[in-house]
């Protein structure tokens, strides 16, 4: 077990103060770059109500929003049953899967960690499709026609399914302590999980594949207000929660050892985050699908912009950040003037990828 020095600790408690100023001068020198944050995601969120195959006026949709009628009876519809669920949905997928890619960045102190990497995504993915691909045999008849409890039914499956493959991960963990082999680990899980899909897929009948293969495109935009009865709650939950590990976070920065020199319980913490990530990751994928590299892009965005990696700061960094980027990829979605909706995971990878690649060169670059 790694121990701690008297020496250390001063040193390493020398460094969070200098942190924490650092943040209060960011917080103090940089509020414009929390107003364009802010202003960004408000914008980008009644654009995408107004934008689709037909494009409506903000004056109707401020009015849609106050309890008012639009000036066109279909446009009241469209932005009440249609667009305003799929932007809520948009925003809360981004802010989830952010926090939650930042939460795993920094327990596993790397850059890379994150719920698709570290097989959370496949084994809710695989909880999903043991609840659609084995209707045909189990009482399939009774789900699809039980409105909330399908619901219920996907949520509670996606979330067993990351809850497992990330505590089989925390399990292996204690006894190996390299993170590239954790990483790697991770990856062979997503591998099984995948393979067990496969076969459920290759038993099921070609509507439910045909469903199957769909949600995995990923999509925000098959959200209803029902489904969002369940999605909400769980997600303010989960990022209410993480909000509550800001100073725990910070302390893992430097290390489990040093976290537990300022009585930081590592064990509950652990358990906190394990809980936190499934949450917010389970109900995402449940009704949204597997979505890529949120997690991983977005809260090295955030640590660019703002310098810094004071929780205070990157968390709701991350989720505003996070609701923005995913609002952008559900606007280049959905074709404006057009009824063609592309499928959303392949236009996160080309947002994503560049900033993954971006981390990696710079981090070859400097020798990490």
């Amino acid at each position: 077990m790694t121990t701690i020095t008297r020496t250390h600790i001063p040193r390493q408690r020398a460094q969070i103060v200098t942190q924490h100023r650092q943040t209060d001068t960011i917080r103090a020198n940089h509020w414009w770059l929390w107003l364009i944050l802010w202003t960004v995601l408000a914008g980008l969120f009644f654009i995408r109500i107004g934008i689709g195959s037909v494009n409506i006026p903000l004056d109707d949709i401020l009015r849609v929003l106050l309890g008012e009628g639009a000036s066109k009876a279909s446009w009241t519809t469209i932005v009440k049953d249609f667009r305003l669920p799929r932007a809520i949905t948009a925003l809360l997928s981004g802010a989830s899967l952010g926090v939650a890619g930042l939460m795993l960045q920094t327990f596993f102190r790397n850059p890379l960690a994150g719920a698709d990497v570290l097989g959370i995504t496949s084994g809710a993915s695989l909880g999903v499709a043991m609840v659609v691909l084995s209707t045909s045999t189990i009482g399939g008849t009774l789900i699809a026609g039980a409105g909330l409890m399908s619901d219920m039914s996907l949520a509670g499956a996606a979330l067993l399914g990351a809850s497992g493959t990330f505590l089989l991960i925390m399990l292996m963990a204690r006894s190996i302590h390299s993170q590239t082999t954790l990483l790697i680990l991770g990856m062979m899980l997503a591998a099984l999980t995948s393979a067990l899909v496969s076969l459920l897929m290759y038993f099921a009948i070609p509507d439910q594949i045909n469903a199957f293969v769909r949600w995995t495109f990923g999509s925000f935009d098959g959200v209803t207000w029902s489904e969002l009865t369940v999605l909400a709650p769980a997600v303010i939950v989960g990022l209410v929660l993480a909000m509550t590990c800001i100073k725990p976070l910070n302390a893992l920065l430097l290390g489990e050892a040093y976290a537990r020199s300022m009585g930081v319980r590592v064990g509950r913490i652990r358990l906190a985050i394990i809980s936190i990530t499934a949450l917010l990751v389970g109900s995402i994928t449940a009704f949204c699908g597997p979505i890529g590299f949120i997690g991983i892009a977005i809260p090295h965005l955030c640590r660019y912009l703002f310098r810094t990696t004071d929780h205070r700061i990157l968390l709701p960094a991350t989720m505003g950040m996070g609701g923005a980027v995913a609002l952008i990829a559900a606007l280049i979605a959905q074709v404006p003037n057009s009824q063609l909706i592309l499928p959303l995971n392949p236009i996160m990878a080309l947002l994503g990828a560049p900033v993954v690649i971006m981390v990696i060169w710079r981090a070859r670059g400097s020798g990490g």
